[in-house]
């Protein structure tokens, strides 16, 4: 881990600055996280990503990760957007959080702040089905292009058939695997079952 720099901000520290320029924009604060977090409201992620790498006191050039988690059984069913921003400049980090709701979830790209964001971005769109608005080639960057739903989504259901293609593993395949038969492809020694297959 690198050592703090003298212009490294605590997490409060950084919090204070993003709720001075944004206010209520800024709806929750946990500080005392593994990696401290703020939520931000999803019109105005945009606006504080740019915010976060042009202030000098924060210099967030670095977009470490964008991930997406489903909450289905939250009240409301959420989405929620995770980005790590981390600074060179002053060895500092920090988590903002984004939540969207569960149906047609959209927001606005970072992608022109952070350029990583690219590939981040498409690939929750194909991941959860997130869309990004203002993104430049927003399209699956995993899954085939004619691929339908979104396999990390909590009610996600393998299919059994892909383009004629059986692709759900069969009961026969879990239970072999189970077994402790070593089943493979590809560079990997075993591909771990599903431990939601059907019998």
């Amino acid at each position: 881990m690198a050592s703090a720099s003298p212009g490294a901000l605590l997490p409060a520290d950084i919090h204070q600055r993003l709720a001075g320029e944004f206010g209520a924009r800024i709806t929750a604060f946990q500080s005392d996280a593994l990696q401290p977090w703020a939520v931000v409201v999803s019109d105005v992620i945009a606006d504080v990503a740019a915010y976060c790498k042009s202030d000098k006191a924060l210099a967030f050039d670095n977009l470490m990760c964008l991930s997406a988690v489903d909450y289905p059984k939250e009240t409301p069913p959420r989405m929620e957007l995770v980005y790590h921003l981390w600074s060179y400049t002053h060895v500092h980090g920090f988590v903002l959080k984004v939540h969207l709701p569960r149906e047609s979830p959209t927001v606005r790209t970072v992608e022109n702040v952070w350029g990583v964001a690219n590939w981040h971005e498409r690939e929750a769109y194909d991941m959860f089905g997130i869309t990004f608005t203002g993104h430049s080639d927003l399209r699956r960057i995993l899954l085939p292009d004619d691929w339908i739903g979104y396999p990390l989504r909590k009610d996600w259901v393998d299919p059994d058939f892909y383009n004629g293609m059986h692709v759900k593993p069969t009961a026969q395949m879990a239970e072999r695997s189970m077994a402790g038969e070593k089943i493979g492809v590809g560079p990997f020694p075993v591909t771990p079952p599903n431990r939601h297959v059907e019998d």
